[in-house]
C-alpha cells in the first residue's frame, strides 16, 4: 500500500521525547510548550504563539478571541474544510461563502468586496493545498472597511507571500499540526498573533477560562484545548528540519510534474503565480468529470494506491443547510473543484521509487480511457 500520506519523524523527535519522558513533565506544563509558541511564532514572524491541541480547536480560541457580537458577518471561502465555517457558526456568527479561483483553488478575492456589508466584521483566509490566497487585495480591503483578518494557514508551513511568511498576515492566524502536515505534532496547533491582549485571550481560553483570583471560580466559558510537552517535543524537533521539509516538499511536487507533462488529460496543480511558488501540502489533480475522478481513484484503491477526495463546499453540506444557511448558494467553480478533485500520495515518507510507481500506474489508467 502506498498511503496518502506518511509522517517523517527522522530529527530529533525520539530525543525529545525521551527527555519529557525521563523528567516526568509530559502534560501542558512542560517546557517544550513555551519553547515551541516562542520558536514557532519567531519563525513565522508573530509576537505571540498560543499552542492548542489541534487546528480546530486554534480556530475555535481564534475567533472567540476577537470577541465579535452575535450575528456579525465574517467572509470566507465555501471550498475549504468545514472547521473554519464550523467555528463561525458555532460562535454565533454569519459566514458569507466566497467561489473559488480555477488556477489557484484558493477563495476569489474579486468577489469580496461586493460581500461586505455593515455587519462584515472579518474576512477569514484559508490558504488551500499548496499556494497562498492572493493577500494584498484582501489587506486593502481590510483597511478601506477596517475589517481584522483571520488567516487560516494550517496547510501553510514554511509557504510564503512576495516573501513574507504564510501566517504572519492575520490579526490572528492559525495552524494545524496533524500527520499530513509539513510539520506534525500527532495532533496540534498554534494560534499567531502580535497583539498583546488578543494572546492573553487565547491563553485564557484554551485553559478552561481560570481566574487568577481564585482558580476554580470561572467567569465564562473556555476550552481544554491545551497541546502537551510531548506534542510540542515532536514540533521542536519537527521546526528544526522545517528548510529541508519545504525542500522535500517541492521536490515531489516538481517529479509529479514532469511525470505528468503532456500525458494526462488531467489539471495539474498551478507550479507557481507572481507571488509564490507551489509549497504542495499535497498534489492535487482535477479530472474532467466527476465520473472520471471517481473511476481514476477507484483503479488506484485496487493498485492499493491511496487518493482522497477534496474537500467538499460549505454551502452544500447538510449540516449547515439544515441549520438554514445556505440553501440558495451556488458557487460553479468550487462545486467543480469539490466533485472533480482528489489528491495523491504525497507525504514526506514517500520515495522516489513510489512516486514513479503512482505516476506510472496513473497515466496507463488515464490511457485506458
Amino acid at each position: 500500500m502506498i498511503p496518502v500520506n506518511v509522517p517523517l519523524l527522522n530529527g530529533n523527535e525520539k530525543k525529545y521525547l525521551e527527555e519529557c519522558i525521563d523528567s516526568g513533565w509530559i502534560s501542558s506544563e512542560g517546557p517544550f510548550v513555551s519553547r515551541f509558541e516562542n520558536e514557532f511564532s519567531k519563525y513565522v514572524g508573530k509576537d505571540y504563539g498560543i499552542a492548542v491541541s489541534n487546528g480546530s480547536a486554534a480556530l475555535d480560541v481564534a475567533i472567540k478571541a476577537l470577541n465579535f457580537e452575535k450575528g456579525s458577518e465574517v467572509i470566507c471561502p465555501t471550498f475549504t474544510i468545514i472547521s473554519p465555517v464550523q467555528s463561525l457558526i458555532s460562535q454565533g456568527l454569519v459566514p458569507v461563502l466566497v467561489d473559488s479561483n480555477e488556477d489557484t483553488w484558493n477563495m476569489d478575492v474579486h468577489q469580496i468586496e461586493a460581500k461586505i456589508t455593515s455587519k462584515t466584521k472579518a474576512i477569514l483566509v484559508v490558504h488551500i493545498y499548496g499556494l497562498p490566497v492572493d493577500m494584498n487585495p484582501i489587506l486593502q480591503l481590510a483597511k478601506k472597511y477596517n475589517l481584522k483578518i483571520i488567516e487560516d494557514a494550517a496547510e501553510m508551513h514554511g509557504q510564503t507571500y512576495n516573501g513574507k511568511k504564510c501566517g504572519a498576515f492575520g490579526d490572528v492566524s492559525i495552524f494545524s499540526f496533524y500527520p499530513n502536515k509539513h510539520i506534525t505534532t500527532g495532533e496540534g496547533g498554534m494560534i499567531l498573533t502580535s497583539d498583546a491582549n488578543i494572546a492573553e485571550r487565547c491563553k485564557k481560553l484554551r485553559n478552561l477560562c481560570f481566574e487568577k483570583e481564585r482558580r476554580f471560580v470561572h467567569k465564562e466559558i473556555g476550552w481544554n484545548y491545551r497541546m502537551t510537552n510531548m506534542q510540542a517535543a515532536l514540533g521542536v524537533a519537527q521546526l528544526e528540519q522545517i528548510d529541508t521539509i519545504i525542500q522535500r516538499k517541492r521536490a515531489i511536487g516538481k517529479k509529479y510534474n514532469e511525470h505528468f507533462s503532456n500525458k494526462i488529460d488531467l489539471h495539474l496543480p498551478l507550479a507557481q503565480t507572481e507571488y509564490a511558488e507551489n509549497i504542495y501540502w499535497v498534489y492535487g489533480l482535477i479530472a474532467k468529470t466527476e465520473e472520471q475522478s471517481v473511476r481514476v481513484q477507484k483503479k488506484l484503491g485496487e493498485l492499493k494506491i491511496g487518493t482522497r477526495p477534496f474537500f467538499w463546499c460549505m454551502h452544500e453540506q447538510p449540516v449547515f443547510n439544515n441549520l438554514g444557511f445556505f440553501n440558495s448558494n451556488k458557487f460553479p467553480v468550487a462545486e467543480k473543484l469539490a466533485r472533480n478533485g482528489f489528491y495523491i500520495p504525497s507525504g514526506l515518507g514517500i520515495t522516489n521509487t513510489q512516486i514513479d510507481e503512482v505516476a506510472e500506474n496513473l497515466i496507463k489508467i488515464i490511457a485506458n480511457g
